[in-house]
């Protein structure tokens, strides 16, 4: 009888680790009672070719240097986020990489643990430092890209400010992403700081919005894609745009012009954070940490287009070309108040549809 309970209880064992592993698509790796017990550390991140470059280039040495294996869990933002939030008092996830905006909201949530102070942290732009619970470890930025031959076409001069999305002579030209999508949340914050207000009292930005750039917007696009479509067609020859997004659409040949209004880009972080009470605090810190060194800094830069945050980090002229880079560039960017954005999108997002997009 005993023998046969003690079969019951591998059996168990085994099914449990299945599960566990098939919950994480991994499962092909299953550890039996007998074997070594190796330690996994669990990482969710993006997708695409940000994962790639983490299994090819990133993963491995750390790995190596720490005897551990790591599962990536691909999923965006907001997957890793329901995935935190369903997990909360069992948590299977170590360390989580989200977009800023929905990483204040798992700061909020109290999803994340303290991060721990490193040497490496003392080499960051303040901006990196997002909280207490999380962490910066690459950036782009959100600005404007317009069609440079077009704009020599009409005989008009380069832009400067995000004051050109109110330019009369771009009626009928000009593209603005919804509030759903953060390059265009971003417009909305920058048009509200511009005529008085902020992201504690954004009626200046929909004001502005609504009367002064809605009339002459041709398209709405929701996607960086469909955007791009736009750009590539000569149906849209101004829009809003994040950095690592003009860069793809340069490579295409396109003369797209980018640059950072006057008035400050705005910075859209990757953070980082060890969630809360997970089975092993010490090496997901470790692992925050090692994002944060110059060489998965470069790395980052050179393979995906993430400006660095770690201020030491050297950069090719053609990378640092691409990225967000340097003291003065950095110094440029604007951190708005997710906290506050947090509280209030739904809100927004329903005012944004009955007044803006009718």
């Amino acid at each position: 009888m005993k023998e046969l309970q003690h079969v019951r209880r591998s059996s168990s064992s085994r099914s449990s680790l299945r599960k566990r592993a098939a919950a994480f698509g991994i499962a092909g790796v299953l550890v039996t009672p007998l074997a070594h017990a190796e330690t996994t550390l669990y990482v969710a991140n993006v997708g695409g070719s940000n994962e790639t470059m983490y299994r090819q280039k990133i993963i491995p040495p750390f790995e190596k240097a720490h005897d551990v294996k790591i599962v990536y869990v691909a999923g965006n933002s907001s997957d890793t986020l329901a995935k935190l939030q369903a997990q909360k008092g069992h948590e299977q996830i170590n360390v989580a990489v989200m977009d800023d905006g929905p990483m204040y909201q798992a700061m909020q949530a109290g999803l994340c643990g303290k991060i721990d102070e490193a040497p490496v942290m003392k080499d960051l732009y303040p901006l990196a430092r997002l909280g207490p619970t999380s962490v910066g470890v690459g950036m782009v930025a959100t600005g404007i890209g317009y069609n440079a031959d077009a704009f020599k076409k009409m005989g008009l001069p380069a832009p400067d400010s995000w004051n050109v999305l109110t330019d009369k002579r771009l009626k009928g030209k000009l593209g603005v992403p919804p509030i759903t999508n953060t390059y265009g949340l971003h417009t909305l914050v920058m048009l509200a700081r511009m005529n008085g207000g902020g992201e504690k009292n954004i009626d200046p930005g929909f004001n502005a919005i609504t009367k002064q750039v809605a009339p002459d917007v041709l398209s709405w696009a929701p996607t960086p894609g469909e955007m791009d479509g736009l750009m590539q067609s000569g149906d849209v020859i101004l829009a809003p745009y994040g950095s690592g997004r003009a860069v793809a659409l340069q490579n295409t040949g396109f003369p797209l012009k980018f640059f950072y209004p006057k008035e400050g880009g705005v910075a859209l972080q990757v953070a980082a954070c060890s969630v809360a009470e997970n089975a092993q605090p010490a090496l997901s810190q470790q692992f925050i940490q090692y994002l944060l060194s110059p060489e998965v800094q470069a790395i980052q830069a050179q393979a995906i287009g993430l400006g660095p945050v770690n201020k030491t980090v050297k950069l090719s002229p053609e990378v640092a070309a691409r990225v967000p880079y340097g003291p003065d560039q950095i110094a440029k960017l604007i951190a708005v108040d997710w906290t506050t954005i947090n509280q209030h999108r739904t809100e927004w997002t329903d005012r944004w549809n009955r007044t803006v997009e009718r």
